[in-house]
């Protein structure tokens, strides 16, 4: 889908990406990472050409990107930042039909767009469609501008750091609902961020960069248990790479099946790491497990935390 081949970067003479070279398969949740000033913003917009790569080549569905105009690639992929930038005398329904409109899309099936994205998103269509951005709170905000990103249904959705400005409650929701979305969609996804913890809950793959250079790209569980080196380790989290393990797997995958135990169960749904918190806080030692439906499972014993599921 996407490819890098020993890509390079400067501003002013000063190198910001080096020699770097990825791909990015279709379908995949690709997570940007490293710290201020290790070269995920740049790489991220290099794929859109709003920066133009030195050397090296870029390729697109196979094809060098600067084969494509500037123009046609973005309106191929949707772009959504931390600042949103609506429109803010524009309604929602105008701001998510921008690029559906300058494309020519038919009325009806911008506005049957509109009702699918905000529905995706869990904005009630009757309720914000003719909503401005000043009446919605910053988390609806962020959904519109996700919602803006997606109305074209473009083949790859980018993302800098969309959530950053957000509160924790709202950013680990619209967390939540990028999985869904992206488990729903299929859509490539490439998303830069800072924060450990964002790139373990949402990635398929993590691409961790230092000083403009690759040090690291793999699963999260492959980071977690073999960093390529002490910079990987620290980046992580060396004090709780075992806490951030459990935040990998869910209860699911450890249910002793046909036991009972006393107590309010878990959804099985819930990741491990929350299960232990859990067990802690009630001074127990087993929990009863439910599926979606609120149906027994089964039990959740605390020594089966540390083992590896079938």
């Amino acid at each position: 889908m996407i490819e890098f081949q020993h890509v390079y970067k400067s501003f002013g003479g000063v190198a910001a990406i080096t020699d770097v070279s990825l791909t990015i398969a279709k379908g995949e949740f690709t997570v940007l990472m490293g710290g201020s000033g290790s070269g995920k913003s740049t790489t991220l917009k290099m794929i859109n050409r709003l920066v133009e790569h030195d050397r090296g080549r870029i390729l697109f569905q196979g094809e060098e990107i600067r084969s494509f105009r500037p123009e046609d690639i973005r309106r191929r992929m949707g772009y959504a930042i931390q600042s949103i930038g609506l429109f803010p005398h524009w309604t929602v329904e105008k701001n998510i039909a921008a690029v559906p409109a300058l494309l020519g899309w038919p009325a009806a099936r911008i506005r049957d767009r509109v009702t699918e994205l905000l529905e995706l998103l869990d904005l009630a269509p009757n309720t914000y469609r003719q909503r401005y951005p000043h009446q919605l709170s910053g988390g609806q905000q962020q959904r519109v501008g996700v919602a803006r990103a997606l109305a074209a249904d473009p083949e790859v959705l980018l993302m800098d750091e969309p959530f950053g400005a957000l509160d924790p409650v709202t950013r680990a929701s619209l967390q939540k609902e990028m999985v869904r979305i992206h488990a729903a969609s299929g859509k490539t996804i490439v998303l830069v961020t800072h924060d450990i913890d964002e790139a373990l809950a949402l990635a398929t793959r993590i691409v961790l960069l230092q000083h403009g250079q690759i040090v690291q790209a793999g699963s999260p569980t492959a980071l977690l248990t073999h960093p390529a080196n002490d910079f990987v380790t620290d980046f992580v989290g060396r004090s709780d790479i075992g806490i951030k393990l459990l935040g990998l797997a869910t209860v699911a995958q450890h249910v002793r099946p046909f036991e009972t135990a006393p107590g309010t169960p878990l959804p099985a749904h819930t990741p491990l790491r929350e299960a232990l918190s859990t067990l802690v806080a009630r001074a127990c030692d087993r929990l009863p497990v439910v599926d979606a439906q609120g149906q027994p499972l089964g039990v959740l014993h605390f020594a089966d935390l540390w083992q590896r599921p079938p």
